[in-house]
């Protein structure tokens, strides 16, 4: 039997994940069309030799290290005596050998700071609380030559921390993930899983769990994150600040992105999302003329041209997983015309009455009532439909224009907070820490035959995120202008 023949099987499609199978090896997995028929036994040896001991032993624990532990310890208090798993997720194939982008789920970097797939957090009940421990990848192995010949290997995707280096990183204890599932199987006593990330790991707890008791748990970690600790308050404001930065950056491309597309736009604003962040928070929309009718436009292949407006919603995304979501809609030629501005401006008074109403102690639902009476209040104005305002607002009328609602929690997720109970989000009471978009817009379709014409194919959207303060509230993103003439003086500005 060759070297070749004598290895684990170190495939691309990552063997050693948690959940799979490592006791029974196989021969080293070759790709069909790979140029090289195997591995020598000379080869083979040296690449167990002649490295140099690359373990970090000096690491600082994390920024959010100690946020992370105060989370786990209130997850703790909630479930006492119960065994909480809670994974980050698995690689997922784009297409044949290649994956998607991993992020790890938001429940698991939110309880440890960790980022890396196949991670699990498992925390198990003591006599006085519970004793965490992360269960993870360790570094790739030399001896079987699983770190250069495996697709997952540190020669072909990067180095990983070794467990060691993982404890100083998270300060929690670290364990080899591949060993997880057959302890879980093994386990005994009432157990919970977040569940939709690892299903390795929900196969070894099938027999223990139920649905109704793992989604408490996810309610229970949704309904967390809806007051902000000051470090994530700080990571969002750092979102935001890159995300104007690249809001800038557009403005001064748009000659560029009408002699191209919308792609150049979103192209641009992405750069930025890499330079300064981990990513774009979502799916940029670079809406320009009638696209900016359709709330989700992430094409992106439409022209852009003078005359029309460009609604740009987009986000930086930091390394920590903290997003922004901020909208402009901004002439692209510099200058809104009459019934642009007409547009714009009622949109605006829409938001800075929902703005108004954010403040601790107020509905959640507070201020998307306020933005939308003020564009019913237009509409009915403008003769787009019958009156009084009151009727318009009890039969929804006003949604025909309005379409969407006036904001939504962010944070790790753009729409976060989405598994809370409805008591506790959008029928609960603000409080300060929250952070939330308000985001009022009105679109006439360019198809709309029940507006006179020269408003069809105008959609605008002004999106700002506000943090709930002790006395009220705080624009994060205020460093965009808003007011049509400020914004139209912010452009000549930038573009000379």
């Amino acid at each position: 039997m060759t070297v070749a023949e004598q290895l684990p099987a170190v495939s691309d499609d990552a063997a050693t994940a948690a959940g799979q199978e490592t006791a029974e090896e196989e021969p080293v997995k070759q790709r069909k069309n790979g140029l090289y028929p195997g591995v020598s036994d000379e080869l083979a040896e040296s690449m167990k030799s002649g490295w140099a001991d690359t373990e970090l032993r000096d690491l600082r624990p994390l920024p959010q290290a100690a946020e992370c532990a105060a989370r786990r310890a209130a997850l703790s208090a909630r479930f006492p005596g119960e065994r909480l798993v809670i994974p980050a997720g698995n690689l997922k194939t784009r297409s044949n050998d290649t994956e998607y982008a991993f992020r790890a789920s938001v429940e698991y970097a939110y309880l440890t700071g960790n980022q890396t797939e196949d991670g699990v957090l498992v925390l198990e009940p003591t006599a006085d609380g519970h004793r965490a421990t992360i269960y993870l990848l360790p570094r790739s192995d030399r001896e079987n030559g699983e770190f250069w010949l495996s697709g997952q290997g540190e020669l072909w995707v990067g180095r990983r921390h070794s467990l060691g280096e993982a404890e100083q990183l998270y300060g929690i204890p670290a364990s080899d993930v591949r060993e997880l599932a057959d302890a879980l199987r093994e386990a005994t006593g009432p157990v919970r899983v977040v569940r939709g990330h690892d299903a390795g790991i929900e196969a070894a707890l099938t027999d223990k769990v139920t649905a109704e008791r793992d989604e408490e748990l996810r309610v229970f970690l949704s309904e967390a994150r809806l007051v902000k600790d000051a470090f994530e308050i700080g990571e969002l404001q750092k979102a935001v600040d890159s995300t104007v930065r690249g809001f800038e950056d557009v403005v001064r491309i748009l000659d560029r992105a009408q002699a191209t597309s919308e792609r150049y736009i979103e192209g641009t604003f992405f750069l930025r999302a890499r330079v300064e962040g981990n990513d774009v928070g979502y799916g940029t929309i670079a809406a320009s003329g009638p696209h900016a009718c359709t709330l989700h436009w992430v094409r992106n292949d439409g022209p852009v041209r003078a005359g029309d407006l460009l609604l740009l919603d987009a986000g930086v995304e930091t390394h920590t997983y903290y997003t922004a979501d901020v909208t402009r809609t901004l002439p692209v030629d510099g200058r809104f015309s009459e019934i642009q501005k007409k547009i714009y401006d009622a949109v605006y008074d829409a938001q800075e009455a929902g703005i108004a109403a954010v403040r601790p102690g107020a509905k959640y639902r507070d201020f998307h009532d306020a933005a939308q009476r003020v564009l019913a209040e237009r509409l009915v104005e403008w003769g787009l439909v019958e009156g009084p305002v009151e009727r318009v607002l009890e039969l929804g009328l006003q949604r025909r224009w309005t379409l969407h609602g006036t904001g939504h929690m962010l944070g790790m997720d753009v729409h976060d907070c989405a598994a809370a109970r409805v008591e506790s989000y959008v029928d609960g009471t603000l409080e300060p820490g929250m952070v939330l978009t308000v985001e009022p817009g009105l679109y006439f379709q360019a198809d709309d035959l029940t507006v006179p014409e020269e408003y069809r194919g105008i959609g605008v959207r002004i999106e700002d995120d506000i943090l709930v303060t002790d006395d009220g509230n705080r624009n994060l993103s205020d460093g965009l202008p808003r007011r049509s003439a400020e914004v139209e003086s912010w452009m000549a500005s930038l573009t000379g």
